[in-house]
């Protein structure tokens, strides 16, 4: 069984109607039930209470617990999805980004979490270091001005393939592939920071 997973933190920038018109979007492309953890309601929407109090994007640790039945694919809040998401819903093993400038190419690759597929019998590891101690883990991440993706990367940066191998041309960034225009062959677009969606001429009506 798969469920589409989103993570909403209340009190910053991110608010119920981004959860809203991407859980749509998701239903629209894909015939899945779509969750969000998240500490305030969300109409419209299935709510499963964050049972933590990690700040931030490291609230999205919470979908590692192996407790959790059956497999999660997540979507960071400024995600858009433009296209049929059924390779992407099935590729069945643990996957992430390839971060979108940290490729390989100009740079040492790393890693992007804003899309992962997480399956049940892969949480278990990284919920049982990450657990050993989240608050000095969040600490240590702050300092070097790093965050979730950084404390993926240094758990195991093979055990993970990468979205752009498995299902190429399908999972884009709005700063480095569409600036002519969104692909064809897109399904997903990643913002990775600014500018979120709503503050875009081509996607922000969908926020209205």
């Amino acid at each position: 069984m798969l469920r589409v997973a989103l993570v909403l933190r209340g009190g910053g920038e991110f608010l119920p109607l981004h959860a809203q018109v991407l859980a749509k979007q998701v239903e629209k492309h894909l015939c899945t039930d779509v969750v969000c953890y998240a500490d305030v309601p969300i109409k419209g929407v299935e709510v499963i209470p964050l049972q933590s109090k990690w700040p931030g994007w490291w609230a999205k640790m919470e979908l590692f617990d192996p407790r959790i039945p059956g497999d999660l694919l997540y979507l960071d809040l400024d995600t858009v999805v433009v296209g049929d998401l059924g390779d992407i819903a099935s590729v069945g093993r643990l996957t992430t980004l390839r971060d979108f400038y940290r490729n390989g190419k100009r740079r040492p690759e790393g890693l992007g979490s804003g899309l992962m597929y997480l399956p049940e019998n892969e949480r278990g590891e990284i919920w049982e270091r990450w657990t050993g101690n989240p608050t000095r883990t969040i600490a240590h991440y702050r300092m070097m001005g790093k965050g979730d993706q950084a404390f993926l990367e240094d758990w195991s940066m093979t055990r993970w393939a990468r979205w752009q191998d498995l299902v190429p041309e399908q999972i884009v960034s709005w700063k480095e592939h569409c600036r002519d225009g969104v692909p064809a062959a897109a399904r997903v677009i990643c913002m990775h920071g600014n500018p979120r969606p709503w503050r875009t001429r081509r996607f922000e009506h969908i926020y209205k």
